[in-house]
């Protein structure tokens, strides 16, 4: 389960050209839950960029540790926590790439997760909206995760789900029919996404030099074996 980001130097109108945004997405190395996050939702039929607090925090919660940075896609329907937010309030979070953690014998290696052309990622997220007071709220999300493909299952056994630019409007536009994106809430497809080893530095959510992002080891990738 996801639970580091990096976002750093993302094209996004380039990506997403209907994208209208009044201020630059927030950049971190080594972005950890709890914190600020930009987010692409669709308000008054525009996508737009704004940041959400990274841990879903419904009005009834009690407690802000308790507020989940993730949600299995299998649990949108089932749990009540996710379910209206599911069926109505879908945004994206635009990232360079994602950390997961491979399990060792004494200790865990992490990677970095990225598109194999290093171009941004869309990474599917629900939001949900706390009213403080009549006039004031606070806005938070929450990653949706899918199992791991072949190519990455030896890393971790879930991901984040990666929309397609093209499947965006879709995929924000509440009116929906919850039904037409199941087809979105798959594994990525196996060539898209090559992962390498970085240094342990990164488990440290305070360190945030531009090296948490630097290749310790080879990429991870699929391949597609040669005919003889």
């Amino acid at each position: 389960m996801t639970g580091r980001l990096h976002v750093q130097r993302l094209p996004l109108a380039r990506l997403l050209p209907a994208l209208t945004s009044a201020a630059p997405p927030i950049e971190s190395p080594n972005m950890a839950p709890r914190q600020p996050v930009s987010a692409i939702r669709m308000a008054q039929g525009r996508m737009t960029l704004s940041p959400l607090f990274w841990g879903l925090t419904p009005p009834w919660l009690k407690v802000l540790d308790h507020a989940p940075h993730c949600a299995r896609a299998e649990t949108l329907s089932k749990r009540a926590m996710f379910q209206e937010a599911f069926n109505a309030r879908r945004c994206v979070i635009p990232v360079s790439g994602f950390y997961v953690w491979k399990p060792q014998a004494r200790n865990k290696q992490p990677y970095l997760v990225t598109h194999v052309q290093r171009t941004p990622l869309l990474l599917g997220a629900l939001w949900c909206r706390y009213h403080t007071t009549l006039t004031t709220y606070t806005d938070s999300t929450a990653l949706i995760s899918v199992p791991a493909n072949a190519c990455l299952s030896s890393l971790t056994d879930r991901l984040p789900v990666v929309i397609a630019p093209e499947d965006v409007t879709t995929w924000l536009d509440p009116s929906t029919d919850p039904d037409q994106l199941t087809p979105l809430l798959m594994p990525a497809p196996l060539e898209l996404l090559g992962a390498f080893p970085v240094s342990r530095h990164v488990n440290n959510p305070a360190f945030q030099s531009p090296s948490c992002a630097h290749p310790v080891g080879p990429m991870l990738r699929w391949t597609v074996p040669q005919e003889l």
